[in-house]
């Protein structure tokens, strides 16, 4: 019987057979290629640019943001709105260039200038007035001019009294010739000064002169307020404290008030990034300062003189822009996210875009933003430029994407701009992005290379040969670090099997400072195991180690490499030692797919091995520089028995085995998954 599949621009018509269908899968892997994944370097040449010299760069911020349409028109809306927004998604997408943006939208409303006034009744409350933008300084430039008066005033009578006792002291000195009259009459002038001078009511001036807490100038932008990392002080506003609090020497309680950051964004933005660091007081002060829309400033220490000091409520009609990872989420007060989701919008913003062409487009105008910002680095040309765009592709770690971690990728264009300036290059080209790379190595691809040079040279884990019971396994470190890359590691393991002590008791055991998630993965592969092994292994106890896992592991991503280690130790079947391995495997044999896969892929290349099997549905994300392609032999498994055949070696004991898989899973490879435009890429 046969059956037809369609690929892209193909009809196939062949046997239902699993032999023919692992053929057809072949075939179909080297066909079904997506037009917009067509050779980077052809299509930067079709874009017909020397350099991103001539590349044109947007004059609007709110153009530069690249990937975040949806996010874009929400942020756009909700200034227009003035509605509070709460972006969520990976560092380095662009969350504070769309909260920055925010404020070319915002509603046209005269800026106002705040001052405080100091408080004749109560010195400790002062007064809060506002002014249209630009008053407040002419405001406080009135005062400070009547103050001087005042004290020249004060300085005239002063010297008139003291003039008038030297003189009274003089006119005696005539009359009596007496020298005692004049000594008398000038310590009595010297006397005088020093009361009048330093009278606290004679130098009080300056305690009237009101002060700006927030200036603006007429026809100017909204403010957009950065409090990322503020403590309760900078952002609510604060007072200072006063060591000298008596005798006239005292600093008026209005001059020490300080604005916060929520009164400097007034009529403006402020954006938070990492909310989930802001303590929870802060978040309920910043929950009241959005609902009143004014806040008074005090002290924010109890030891201070300044905590006696509350202003009036000082205006704060401002729109919060809050931002973090997913897992700030959990650390935001409920009522502040409750006043967010009720008066404004929450956005999880992107981390992969389509590789199409309109989006390459804007990768490479996101190079050309980047060296208009760094203005030291020189222009790329388009042998670099696709080379980014490769990079940004291979970051994505998924088949037909680009990455949106666009601060790293920036960081990649900065370093590659700096060797060709060492080199003093007029411009970059794909050699100095391509030792950008090496040079640019996170800090987990630094420790695992030399991790892998070392488990090299004590042998624990083999390259070539075959070994009962030993799998190399790839894992990725550092995927909790924030870092858009993953960073692979080869991590052997193995299994024994004994005699249970107690007949029908059989236990498996697992080291290696396993995570709850990997602990479960164990168990699963155990159902696996029980069902495919002909063996009775409920009279056996089944030890699986992790070889070198001192930081622990986590995730079950490696099922697949226990599964094949304990099927090997139970049947006494060697393992190709220059095969490694990685994949998720479902209680019923399924292969399922894995995070990070290109870099599991790179680790086994650097470590010297010849093959890596990777899950059938992870294949198209393996996209490799050109430092990795073309050496290892890269095959998709779609279910346990695809990862026997390729990893045991040949013995009589592995027919035996895989005889048996056979009859308990039935492995019909599914062909619609490889069909169409989304087909997997041949590598």
């Amino acid at each position: 019987m046969e059956q037809s599949v369609r690929s892209t621009n193909y009809v196939f018509l062949v046997p239902e057979s699993p032999l023919y269908q692992k053929l057809l899968i072949l075939i179909l892997t080297i066909l079904s290629v997506d037009e917009t994944n067509d050779d980077v370097d052809e299509w930067v040449g079709k874009l017909n640019i020397k350099s991103t010299k001539e590349v044109q760069i947007p004059k609007v911020l709110f153009d530069q943001v690249i990937g975040q349409d949806e996010a874009a028109q929400v942020v756009k809306k909700a200034a227009m709105q003035k509605r509070h927004v709460l972006l969520i998604g990976d560092p380095g997408t662009g969350k504070s260039m769309l909260a920055q943006s925010m404020t070319d939208f915002l509603p046209k409303e005269e800026l106002e200038d705040i001052v405080v006034f100091p408080n004749p009744e109560d010195p400790n409350k002062p007064k809060i007035k506002t002014y249209p933008a630009g008053r407040g300084k002419e405001i406080t430039r009135q005062y400070q001019m009547r103050a001087e008066r005042e004290k020249r005033d004060k300085s005239r009578g002063i010297m008139f009294i003291i003039v008038s006792v030297f003189l009274f002291g003089l006119i005696i000195f005539v009359f009596t010739k007496d020298f005692t009259v004049i000594f008398l009459a000038i310590m009595a002038a010297a006397f005088i000064y020093l009361v009048l001078a330093f009278n606290p009511a004679f130098r009080n001036e300056k305690a009237l002169i009101p002060k700006v807490l927030v200036q603006h100038n007429p026809n100017e932008k909204p403010p957009f307020i950065d409090s990322t990392g503020a403590h309760s002080g900078a952002l609510l506003g604060d007072v200072r404290h006063d060591p000298f609090q008596s005798g006239g020497l005292e600093t008026p309680a209005h001059d020490r008030v300080e604005a916060g950051n929520i009164h400097k964004a007034h009529k403006g933005v402020l954006f938070i990034d990492e909310m989930n660091l802001l303590r929870l007081e802060s978040q309920q002060a910043l929950l009241t300062a959005m609902q009143e829309k004014k806040y008074s400033i005090s002290g924010q220490s109890e030891r201070s003189a300044g905590a006696m000091v509350q202003t009036e409520p000082v205006p704060c009609d401002f729109i919060l822009v809050a931002a973090g990872n997913l897992d700030a989420v959990q650390a935001i007060h409920p009522a502040l996210r409750s006043r967010i989701r009720g008066y404004g919008y929450e956005v999880y913003v992107n981390n992969l875009m389509d590789d199409n062409e309109e989006n390459r487009k804007k990768i490479v105008q996101f190079i050309a933003q980047e060296i208009a910002k760094d203005k030291k680095i020189p222009d790329f040309d388009s042998t670099a430029v696709a080379e980014i765009i490769k990079e940004a592709q291979r970051r994505s770690g998924r088949k037909g994407k680009l990455t949106l971690r666009l601060r790293e990728l920036g960081g990649l264009v900065r370093v590659a701009g700096d060797i060709a300036i060492t080199d003093k290059l007029p411009i970059v080209t794909a050699k100095q992005v391509i030792d950008a790379k090496a040079l640019s190595k996170p800090l987990e691809q630094q420790v695992a290379d030399r991790s892998i040079e070392i488990r090299k040279s004590y042998k624990t884990f083999l390259t070539e040969g075959g070994r009962v019971g030993s799998v190399n396994g790839l894992a990725v470190v550092g995927a909790n670090s924030g870092m858009a890359d993953y960073t692979g590691v080869v991590m052997p393991i193995v299994a024994e099997v004994t005699p249970s002590q107690r007949k029908g008791q059989g236990t498996v055991i697992a080291t290696g400072n396993l995570g709850k998630i990997a602990k479960e993965a164990v168990t699963n592969v155990s159902a696996v195991i029980k069902k495919i092994s002909g063996a009775d292994i409920s009279d056996m106890d089944i030890h699986i180690q992790f070889i070198g896992t001192y930081e622990g592991v986590e995730g079950d991503s490696a099922s697949i490499s226990i599964a094949t280690a304990i099927i090997s130790a139970i049947e006494n079947i060697p393992v190709d030692q220059s095969t490694a391995m990685t994949g998720s495997i479902s209680v019923r044999g399924t292969v399922l797919p894995v995070g990070g896969v290109a870099a599991k892929v790179e680790a086994a290349i650097d470590s010297g091995l010849k093959k890596v099997l990777v899950p059938a549905s992870n294949f198209g994300d393996v996209i490799l520089d050109q430092n990795h392609k073309g050496r290892i032999e890269i095959i998709p498994v779609n279910d346990i028995k695809d990862v026997l055949e390729n990893a045991l070696m040949e013995s009589p004991e592995r027919q035996s085995i895989i005889g048996r898989v056979t009859d308990v899973f039935s492995s019909k490879v599914s062909l619609s998954k490889f069909s169409g435009k989304n087909g997997p890429t041949a590598i």
